[in-house]
């Protein structure tokens, strides 16, 4: 679809209209020559709520404007709905600014061929497609999800034997945790375990030899993880002639949430643009809270010196979201990290309500707070889905659930079960999978045991004959499975035929859910509601080209819940959200509360001992505040019960307040004590005329 300045309205505004002077000096940066419009490399830092999408939104219709081809723009996100909002803001601004622009009748952006826009991942699979001849694979390989990728392991950890290791060796989702912080940190194994398993440390040599058998199953099966979109990409621009062939199909790179990168990302962007021209990231380093995923902060501290000269630096500091009280406790947290960009805060929204720090008693004195918080800001016109309470850890919210429910609240939680989690919809991945790619051993071990009667010992011996015959799927009609098996086998024979040979992938998940249903219905329970996901993802299918497309963009991008294992549908017309702090990222609430504030949470234990993770723990304090708007609720219980004893048990230790909140800082909040001291009438204790001599009496005890 063409953009035509007939498509604005008369009183569209003109470029850049409605940024403030640092958004459009970062969305404009750069300048037009002879060969184009072109620019060197830059860094926005782009501070909490100062319209980061919106300017980076900009800088792309700009270049659009520019008359630079859109798909020589590579837009790198995290998300694929991240890419795809950027993508349809900066057609809405090219379109508007057209309807200004003197050049509107000459310029046609079509933005449904900015193809090259996506996660680090996505763009990854689709290069190395493109490539596969090249670092040995074909272009039909399969990408596995984390749950493949961890089976896949313990398949190569039970034939190393070291399940059967007299001490306890790390199980499958702890070694594929290890081998993907290696792969992303670019650190020796040896560091990896140091810095984040450290008590995996003895098992160094045996977690080598695993990871290589690991490497070459994956390679013969025609498998990638996650892990290897992002490796074989690096492999491939590695190789100068390769990094300058894809470097330049390339005049522009841009990059959102730049300090969330690892090292393999960074050094994939740095060969692929060694001199940084056109690349623009934004990021703020404040916001830098995923050292667990190997993301590394280095990336945009060192970013600018990276170049000669130097890379731009221009800061978004005018907040569009909190109201300044907030900001400036924010400003004052951050203010005593040793190592950063300087920037301050600035809102034009006032407010004489400070945020609130709350000590409370116990875990317990907690939730009736916030619920009793909750129910009167909701009756000052504030609806719950607009107040949200956010935790270090998903377990924080324990109690706080169990108030909600008595007080019949409804609530929707953050960081839970992810669809392709559930076991019906790994089924009929598997065999989509199996079918795209009959090398995938894992995906048919998993397909062959959902027949009557076939179990890990037949379904091997199944896949052993079909790898004998290299992988020629009629051989698969000829095998003889046990009788309990023999109509579903002749079916699923016949299933994978057809899905291997028709010409056309729309109507093969319809055919396959009709051949699933009654396995679905013989092995699982709730049938009915697991099959409605499966219909889910038939509809889903549609908007496919391929049934390769499928898979992967599902696997790259998954759905985040399940039905069945989500608990019923919300059915009332409103609720409230919790959430983990790193879920809650990029995300904004009118109020705000953040759980168990205390040293031990912020910072959390486990960090005390290393400087540089101290400071991811400020910093996912400061994404934790700075996510509200108006009401900010810090909430510190003074006991906290020891978790290993009976659930009646009075074992506690007392909370210290978090290094963070300093004297200083304390006095951005109004402190107060929940709940109040009860004021009881009566005679006072200091009116009665009665004396007694405690210390003749203690004496006394002694003589």
């Amino acid at each position: 679809m063409s953009i035509a300045a007939s498509t604005a309205p008369d009183s569209a505004p003109a470029f850049g209209e409605t940024l403030n002077a640092a958004q459009r000096r970062a969305a404009l940066y750069g300048a037009r020559s002879a060969e184009g419009f072109s620019a060197g490399p830059l860094l926005i830092i782009a501070g909490a709520g100062t319209g980061k999408t919106n300017t980076l939104a900009h800088r792309v219709a700009h270049l659009l404007l520019e008359g630079v081809p859109p798909e020589r723009i590579l837009l790198l996100t995290f998300t694929r709905r991240a890419a795809q909002e950027m993508l349809r803001r900066a057609e809405r601004i090219a379109t508007q600014a057209l309807a200004n622009s003197p050049r509107a009748g000459s310029i046609h952006i079509n933005a449904a061929r900015l193809l090259w826009s996506g996660t680090f991942h996505s763009i990854g699979n689709r290069l190395i497609r493109e490539y596969a001849h090249v670092v040995g694979l074909e272009p039909s390989f399969s990408v596995m999800d984390r749950g493949d990728a961890s089976d896949l392991l313990d398949v190569v950890r039970q034939e190393l034997g070291f399940s059967k290791k007299e001490k306890r060796f790390p199980r499958k989702d702890t070694c594929l945790a290890i081998y993907s912080h290696k792969v992303n940190s670019r650190a020796p194994l040896a560091k990896t375990l140091q810095d984040a398993f450290p008590w995996c440390a003895e098992w160094a040599d045996d977690l080598t030899k695993l990871f290589r058998r690991y490497v070459e199953l994956k390679h013969s099966q025609q498998l990638l993880d996650y892990d290897d979109l992002l490796l074989y990409w690096h492999l491939l621009v590695q190789e100068s002639e390769l990094a300058q062939a894809i470097g330049a199909r390339f005049s522009h790179v841009l990059i959102d949430e730049y300090q969330d990168t690892n090292a393999l990302q960074a050094e994939i962007v740095m060969a692929m643009k060694p001199q940084g021209a056109g690349v623009c990231v934004v990021g703020d380093d404040a916001q830098a809270i995923y050292s667990f995923r190997a993301a590394s902060i280095e990336n945009i501290l060192e970013f600018p010196a990276r170049f000669t000269p130097a890379a731009e630096i221009i800061k978004l500091e005018h907040n569009y979201r909190s109201v300044q009280p907030i900001l400036d406790a924010s400003n004052m947290l951050m203010g005593d990290s040793p190592r950063q960009y300087q920037k301050e805060l600035r809102s034009g929204r006032t407010s004489s309500r400070r945020p609130f720090y709350v000590s409370v008693q116990d875990d317990k004195a907690q939730a009736l707070y916030i619920v009793e918080q909750i129910l009167a800001t909701r009756e000052q016109g504030v609806a719950l889905r607009r107040q949200a309470v956010l935790m270090r850890n998903s377990h924080h919210g324990d109690m706080l659930e169990l108030e909600l429910i008595r007080r019949n609240i409804p609530y929707t939680k953050y960081g839970g079960l992810k669809f392709l989690e559930a076991a019906h919809v790994k089924d009929v991945l598997a065999l989509l999978r199996w079918a795209d790619n009959p090398r995938n051993r894992i995906a048919g071990f998993r397909v062959l045991q959902l027949l009557s009667g076939v179990g890990p010992a037949v379904a091997d011996r199944c896949l052993k004959v079909f790898e004998a015959s290299g992988y020629a799927w009629p051989t698969l009609a000829s095998y003889r499975m046990p009788s309990a098996a023999e109509r579903e086998w002749a079916g699923l024979v016949e299933l994978v035929s057809d899905l291997t040979q028709a010409p056309e992938w729309i109507g093969q998940l319809g055919r396959l859910r009709k051949w699933y249903e009654p396995q679905l219905e013989r092995i699982y329970d709730a049938a009915r509601v697991r099959m409605g996901d499966i219909e889910q993802l038939e509809r889903l299918a549609g908007q496919y080209a391929s049934r390769e497309q499928f898979i992967t963009e599902l696997t790259l991008d998954p759905p985040q819940v399940t039905s069945d294992l989500a608990g019923d549908p919300a059915r009332d017309e409103d609720y409230l959200i919790l959430s983990t702090i790193h879920s809650a990222k990029g995300q904004e609430w009118d109020s705000v509360y953040v759980l168990n504030v205390a040293d031990g949470n912020f910072p959390n234990e486990h960090a005390t001992g290393r400087p540089d993770l101290i400071e991811e723990e400020r910093r996912l304090l400061y994404v934790a505040m700075t996510r509200a708007k108006h009401d900010l609720h810090l909430v510190a219980p003074l006991r906290y019960y020891i978790t290993q004893q009976s659930r009646t048990g009075d074992a506690h230790v007392y909370g210290a307040r978090s290094r963070f909140l300093t004297d200083q800082l304390m006095q951005c909040f109004e402190q107060r004590a929940w709940p109040a001291t009860p004021h009881t009438p009566g005679n006072k204790a200091s009116d009665t005329k009665v004396r007694i001599d405690a210390a003749a009496a203690l004496r006394a005890m002694w003589d």
